[in-house]
C-alpha cells in the first residue's frame, strides 16, 4: 500500500483544514500598536471608510475617541450601534450589544479595544469573547489591540515598564487573525504627540512620558509588537505553503533545524542549533527520526534526555517515523519552511559507509536551497542524567543469537552432506544460503552476518577442492565462494531489515489497536470512575509503569484513581502534583520542579482547559519514558482527557438542566401562590369583612350566600394546599400507600360525593360494573385521584354538560375511564398534562388551579402500581382519562383479617348521587 504521507506534491490536510474553518467564518482583522496614542483607532476607522466606499456594509460596534477632534470627526456618517446599558453599583455603564449586531448582522463591524473587560452581567467577560461569536456569525471584525495586551508578554512588558497590565487577550486570538496590521510609530513623534495633548490630557501626559512613555520603553514595545507581528506572519506563510503543496524553503524568515540521534554528539548540535537560532533570531527545532533498529537501554537513554534538552532550551523537540532517515528530514524540512539544517560530522569508517550509507552527506547532496551547517560535535558535552537518577548501564554482549546462528549453520552442513551423498547437487551453497536467511529473520543482523562468514568457511572446508581444507585449488571455486559470501551479506542484512520493518509495523499496529479499544472503551463509559479507572489501567498496562490520576477537590489536588490502587502520595508528591496542576508544566521525578518526587507528574489538558494531573513511576533507573512511550502516552492522556471532561460537561449540563427546572417550578409555585392562593383568600376575606360590618343590615338569603362564599373559597384554598403537600411527598419519595382491598364502585361513590358541590351544573353518567373483582390499592389515594379527574373535568366542561365514568375488566386490569364533553386536549399537550405544575391554555371563564392536580394523580396511580394516560374522545369533543389497575392474583376471603371490615358484597349503586 502507497505512503501517501511520502507524496511532496500532496497539500498538507492540516492547512486545508484550518482554511475550511477560516471560511466559515468572519475575517478579523487586528490593528496592532506598541503602545497608546499610536494611532490604531484612527487607522481602523480610516480603513473603514475606505470598505465603506467600495460598498460594503460597515457599522460601528464600539469605538473610543477619547475626546480626539481628529477620531471624532471620522466616526461622523458611520452607522453606530446603540451600546447596551448596564446598571452596576449604581453606575450606568455602556457595553457593545452583541444582539443588536447580530440583529443589524452586516458585512463588516468595527470593535475598539479589544482586551477590554465587560460590565458584570454581560454575556462574556470580556470583548475578545464578543467579538469570537460575532466572527462565527459570519461577520468580519476589525479592531484594536496594544501589544502590551498580549498574554504571553505579559511579563516581559511589566519588566520594561515596571507596570502590569491586568487586561489581556490569549495568544490564540492574534494566532487565529486573518490579518494584523502594525501601526508603528517613533517614539519621538509619539512623545511628541504627548506633549502636544492629543492622547492624554496636559497633566496626565507628563506624568505618562516620565514613567510609561520614555524612549527606552516604547523602543522595547515596538520592537515586540514588529516580532509578535513577525512571528504570526510566518505562521501564515507556513500554512499558506502547506495549503497549496508549495515545496519551499521560502527564506522569507529564518528557521533552524537540528538532527539528533542517540550519538553522544548530540547535546552539542543541540546548544549550537540554539546558539545559531539566538544570531539569526530565528525559531529551531530538534528532530528525530525513529527508525526500526532496536536501541540500547543506554542509547534510549540519552537521546530521551537530549530531546529534553532541546526543550529546556527553548526549542521543539519532534520525533517522526521513517525509513530513510535523510530523506525523511528533508521532507519535514521542505513542508515546515526550514532554511538551516544542522548535522554532526560522520564518524563512520568508509568502509561502513559504502554499505549503511551516510546521512550527513545525502544531506549535502540532495538538500537543494536549504543551508546545510556540519558540525564537529563534542561527545564530552553529553547531557548528564537527572538529580538523583543513576544512568543505565551499557548493555552486555549477548552470546545466545551467535550460539543459535551455529546451530542453523550446523543443521545446513549435515542437511548439506546428506543431499551429497544421495543426490548429485550441484549447488549446495543454496543450504547454507537458506540457514543464513533464517538467521536474519530469527537473530538480526550481527548474528547473520556471522552466519554469513561461517557458512562461507564451512562451505569452502567440506565441498570445495581440496575437501576438508581451507585452501581452494580451483579458480572458478574461489569466484563461487566470493560470490556466496557476498550474497549471504547483503541477503541478511535485507532480511534483518525487512524483519525490523515487520516488527516495528507490527508494534505500531499493535498500538494503533489499543488506542482504537481504549477509544471505544471511553465512549463507552458513562461515569467518571470508569473513565479514570479505564485511562490508569491502560496507561500502566502499554507502557508498563505505575499510575496514578489526580483530579481537583475542594481547592486542591486528590488522587482519584491508580493502577495497582494506590491512594497514599508523599508530600513531596502532593507538592508536585500541585504544582503541574497550577501552572500546566511537568513536575516531580526527572523534571525541573521538584525533582525529588518519587513520581513524575503531568497535566491532563484538553483544549479548553486542564481536567487533572497523571503521576507515573517505575522501579528503573533513568528517564521514565523513551520518545516513542511519550507520544503513546500524549495519545493516551488526550483521549482521557477529553473523555473526562466530556462526563464533567455531561454533569454541568444536568446540574443546569436541575437548576432551570428548580427555576421554573419555583416560579411556577410563586405564581400559584401570588394568584391561584390569593383569590380564595381574597373571596374569603372580603365576605367575612362583609358579614362584620354589615351583618345586621343584611337580609338572610345574602348573609347565607356570603358564609357559603367562606366556605366553598376555604375549601377551595384547602384543596390548593393538600395539592401542594402531596405534591412534596411524591417528589421527595416519601409516598407510601397504606394497601387494603377495595371494590372501585365503593371509592368511585364517595369521590362522586365529595365532588358534589363542584360537578353541580354537570350531568354524571355512571356505568361500573357491579362484578368487578376488588383491588389492593390505598382508597384515600385512589379517591383523591377520582376527586382531582372529576374537578379537572368540571374546570374545562362547559356548565350542563355530561361527565361520565365507566369501568371494565380487560385481561387482568381493571379499566376505569372519566370523560367530559370539553374543548379536549392539545395533542401536543396530551403527555405534558401531567407535568407539574403544567395548565393547558383555557378561556378565563374556567376556574384557576395550580396546575398540580394530574400530576399528583400520576405519581398516586403509580406508586400503586397502576397507569394513567390522557386523550381525546373518538365519539365526541372532549378529553378523556384511562386509569388501568392490576387485579390481584388472590384475593381475600370473608374470615381473612385484612377483608374483614370489607364489604365482600357488590356495591349498591343506587347510594351514588
Amino acid at each position: 500500500m502507497p505512503d501517501d504521507s511520502r507524496n511532496e506534491t500532496r497539500p498538507s490536510p492540516d492547512a486545508l483544514l484550518d482554511h475550511a474553518e477560516r471560511e466559515a467564518r468572519g475575517r478579523l482583522r487586528i490593528f496592532l500598536g506598541a503602545a497608546p496614542g499610536v494611532g490604531k483607532t484612527y487607522e481602523m476607522l480610516m480603513s473603514g471608510r475606505a470598505r465603506l466606499a467600495d460598498g460594503v456594509d460597515v457599522v460601528i460596534g464600539v469605538v473610543e475617541t477619547h475626546g480626539r477632534k481628529e477620531t471624532q470627526a471620522l466616526v461622523d456618517g458611520y452607522e453606530v450601534i446603540p451600546r447596551r446599558q448596564v446598571d452596576y453599583k449604581g453606575r450606568i455603564l455602556e457595553e457593545m450589544d452583541i444582539d443588536a449586531i447580530l440583529a443589524r448582522r452586516p458585512a463588516l463591524v468595527l470593535v475598539d479595544e479589544l482586551a477590554h473587560t465587560n460590565a458584570p452581567g454581560s454575556r462574556h467577560p470580556k470583548r475578545y469573547l464578543d467579538v469570537q461569536e460575532i466572527l462565527t456569525h459570519g461577520i468580519d471584525v476589525y479592531t484594536t489591540l496594544n501589544i502590551q495586551h498580549v498574554e504571553s508578554l505579559n511579563d516581559v512588558v511589566a519588566q520594561i515598564t515596571r507596570v502590569r497590565v491586568r487586561e489581556t487577550v490569549p495568544d490564540s486570538i492574534i494566532d487565529h487573525a486573518d490579518d494584523i496590521e502594525i501601526i508603528d510609530l517613533t517614539p519621538d513623534d509619539l512623545i511628541k504627540r504627548l506633549e502636544e495633548g492629543k492622547v492624554y490630557f496636559p497633566q496626565t501626559a507628563q506624568r505618562a512620558i516620565e514613567n510609561y512613555f520614555s524612549p527606552g520603553n516604547l523602543t522595547a514595545l515596538r520592537e515586540l509588537a514588529l516580532r509578535r507581528t513577525a512571528q504570526r506572519v510566518d505562521e501564515q506563510l507556513l500554512i499558506h505553503m502547506q495549503a497549496h503543496a508549495i515545496p519551499g524553503p521560502w527564506a522569507a524568515s529564518e528557521r533552524v533545524l537540528v538532527w539528533v540521534d542517540e550519538d553522544p554528539r548530540s547535546a552539542s548540535l543541540v546548544r549550537y542549533a540554539r546558539r545559531q537560532a539566538d544570531r539569526l533570531r530565528a525559531s529551531w527545532l530538534a528532530l528525530y527520526v525513529e527508525t526500526p533498529r532496536s536501541l540500547s537501554e543506554q542509547d534510549r537513554d540519552r537521546l530521551a534526555s537530549t530531546l529534553r534538552l532541546a526543550e529546556q532550551l527553548g526549542g521543539v523537540a519532534v520525533t517522526i517515523p521513517g525509513q530513510d532517515v535523510a530523506a525523511d528530514i528533508l521532507r519535514y524540512a521542505a513542508a515546515n519552511n526550514v532554511t538551516h539544517i544542522i548535522t554532526g560530522k560522520p564518524r563512520k569508517p568508509r568502509w561502513r559507509q559504502l554499505f549503511d550509507g551516510s546521512v550527513t552527506y545525502d544531506l549535502i547532496r540532495d538538500a537543494g536551497k536549504i543551508s546545510v551547517h556540519v558540525v564537529s560535535g563534542d561527545d564530552q558535552t553529553q547531557v548528564q542524567p537527572a538529580r538523583g537518577v543513576t544512568p543505565a548501564r551499557a548493555a552486555r554482549f549477548d552470546v545466545k543469537p551467535y550460539l543459535i546462528v551455529t546451530a542453523y549453520v550446523v543443521a545446513g552442513l549435515l542437511f548439506g552432506l546428506l543431499l551429497s551423498r544421495v543426490l548429485d547437487v550441484r549447488n549446495i551453497a543454496l543450504v547454507f544460503l537458506m540457514g543464513v536467511l533464517v538467521s536474519a529473520v530469527t537473530a538480526g543482523l550481527w548474528p547473520a552476518i556471522f552466519a554469513s562468514v561461517l557458512s562461507a568457511m564451512a562451505f569452502n572446508f567440506f565441498f570445495l577442492d581440496p575437501l576438508y581444507t581451507l585452501n581452494i585449488s580451483d579458480p572458478e571455486s574461489a569466484v563461487a565462494l566470493g560470490f556466496f559470501f557476498c550474497v549471504a551479506v547483503i541477503a541478511s542484512n535485507l532480511t534483518a531489515r525487512v524483519q525490523r520493518q515487520a516488527v516495528a509495523a507490527q508494534s505500531r499496529a499493535r498500538t494503533t489497536e489499543d488506542l482504537y479499544l481504549f477509544s471505544k472503551k471511553l465512549a463507552g463509559t458513562g461515569t467518571l470512575d470508569d473513565v479514570l479507572w479505564a485511562t490508569a489501567f491502560q496507561i500502566a498496562s502499554m507502557l508498563k509503569l505505575r499510575v496514578v490520576l489526580l483530579l481537583p477537590e475542594n481547592g486542591t489536588i486528590t488522587v482519584k484513581a491508580g493502577y495497582p490502587p494506590d491512594d497514599t502520595l508523599a508530600e513531596a508528591d502532593i507538592a508536585a502534583a500541585l504544582w503541574a496542576w497550577e501552572h500546566n508544566r511537568a513536575a516531580g521525578r526527572g523534571a525541573d520542579t521538584l525533582p525529588g518526587a518519587r513520581r513524575l507528574y503531568l497535566p491532563l489538558r484538553t483544549g479548553r482547559t486542564a481536567v487533572g494531573v497523571v503521576g507515573l513511576d517505575n522501579d528503573k533507573q533513568g528517564p521514565l519514558l523513551t520518545p516513542e512511550q511519550q507520544r503513546l502516552l500524549d495519545a493516551l492522556t488526550d483521549q482521557a482527557a477529553v473523555a473526562i471532561e466530556r462526563i464533567q460537561l455531561v454533569a454541568d449540563v444536568d446540574r443546569a438542566k436541575l437548576a432551570a427546572e428548580a427555576d421554573r417550578l419555583r416560579s411556577a409555585l410563586l405564581t400559584s401562590i401570588s394568584h391561584d392562593l390569593k383569590t380564595p383568600l381574597a373571596a374569603i376575606m372580603g365576605a367575612a369583612g362583609t358579614l362584620r360590618e354589615f351583618a345586621p343590615a343584611l337580609p338572610e338569603p345574602d348573609r347565607a350566600d356570603l358564609l357559603s362564599t367562606v366556605l366553598d373559597e376555604s375549601e377551595r384554598l384547602n384543596r390548593f394546599i393538600a395539592n401542594l403537600l402531596d405534591m412534596t411527598k411524591i417528589e421527595s419519595g416519601a409516598m407510601e400507600p397504606n394497601y387494603a382491598f377495595h371494590y372501585v364502585g365503593d371509592i368511585v361513590g364517595s369521590a362522586l360525593h365529595r365532588a358534589r358541590k363542584i360537578i353541580g351544573e354537570h350531568k354524571t353518567d355512571i356505568d361500573i360494573p357491579a362484578d368487578l373483582p376488588m383491588l389492593r390499592l390505598d382508597p384515600v389515594l385512589f379517591e383523591q385521584v377520582l376527586f382531582n379527574l372529576l374537578d379537572n373535568a368540571a374546570k374545562y366542561a362547559p356548565s350542563g354538560s355530561t361527565i361520565r365514568l365507566q369501568g371494565w375488566l380487560d385481561n387482568g386490569f381493571v379499566t376505569l375511564q372519566i370523560m367530559d364533553e370539553g374543548p379536549g386536549i392539545p395533542p401536543a399537550d396530551l403527555e405534558r398534562v401531567f407535568d407539574t405544575f403544567y395548565r393547558v391554555r383555557k378561556g378565563d371563564q374556567v376556574r384557576a388551579g395550580t396546575g398540580l392536580g394530574l400530576s399528583i394523580c400520576r405519581g398516586f396511580i403509580e406508586a400503586m402500581g397502576g397507569t394513567i394516560s390522557a386523550a381525546n374522545r373518538t365519539d365526541h369533543s372532549g378529553a378523556v382519562f384511562t386509569i388501568r389497575m392490576p387485579v390481584p392474583t388472590e384475593l381475600p376471603t370473608v374470615d381473612d383479617p385484612n377483608g374483614e371490615d370489607q364489604d365482600v358484597g357488590a356495591p349498591d349503586m343506587d347510594d351514588l348521587p
